[in-house]
């Protein structure tokens, strides 16, 4: 990670990922692609396009996982002051201010030459997708989250845990990046939940000594949650049913 005009920018392959902090908790993020500027769910339009200024940077094109305001808010700013793209979910097109593309699971699409697949990942929303970039990094909305996973405001739990068996899958370094920093509150849950996981304990340590500095916890990767996240590490529907009720109520 560098710094550059005051934003932390992670290097991923030939990826440059901007981290855009936004209302009290939301990331939203400015990826360089060659000659394309993608910005992932962008509820703040001013503060991604502020963002892009600074870094010398013009938005292309405008990538939505799910309908949520917080995740859409700035897709019309951005279109005007840039002529941007917006592509999202094709189930949630009607609630997507913009829409341009509506995408498809297992949808194929590519920019600057770069493979992105596009997974339906239901249980937070019933739309909800996820891109998964073919040389690096998954943006995962909020489906999955850092040591854990996404409200189940629309789905159910086996359709949850039917999205997160999908990241299971992926090689255990690939990088995932989430939409909020739940990180601590998250790490918290997850040692009540698993209370003898040493990989918990080690992880939520580092966690409250990151957020304590100001740090970001995001991206994680695949075999980070595998150890630590106790929805990705729930055996079924029910005990993931379990967890998030629990969670909730926490």
């Amino acid at each position: 990670m560098v710094t550059r005009a005051g934003y932390e920018i992670d290097k991923v392959g030939d990826l440059e990922i901007a981290c855009v902090p936004a209302f009290s908790d939301n990331y939203h993020w400015l990826v360089k692609l060659g000659n394309a500027v993608l910005v992932v769910d962008p509820g703040d339009g001013a503060a991604c396009l502020q963002a892009a200024e600074k870094l010398g940077w013009t938005i292309t094109h405008v990538l939505v996982t799910h309908w949520h305001p917080d995740h859409t808010g700035g897709n019309l700013a951005i279109r005007e002051a840039t002529g941007a793209q917006i592509l999202g979910p094709a189930p949630e097109a009607d609630k997507i201010p913009g829409l341009d593309v509506a995408l498809e699971d297992d949808q194929l699409f590519s920019i600057e030459g770069q493979p992105i697949t596009v997974w339906h990942v239901p249980g937070h929303t019933l739309g909800h997708i996820a891109y998964v970039f073919h040389d690096g990094p998954v943006f995962c909305g909020d489906t999955l989250f850092a040591m854990g996973c996404g409200r189940l405001f629309e789905g159910t739990a086996a359709q949850m845990h039917a999205s997160l068996r999908r990241f299971a899958d992926l090689p255990g370094g690939t990088p995932l990046y989430c939409a909020h920093e739940y990180t601590l509150s998250n790490g918290r849950f997850a040692i009540t939940a698993e209370p003898d996981n040493a990989a918990i304990a080690e992880r939520l340590a580092a966690v409250e000594t990151a957020r304590a500095a100001g740090r970001r916890t995001v991206p994680t990767t695949v075999g980070e949650e595998l150890a630590t996240n106790p929805f990705m590490r729930a055996e079924s529907a029910e005990e993931l049913a379990r967890r998030r009720t629990a969670k909730d109520n926490f």
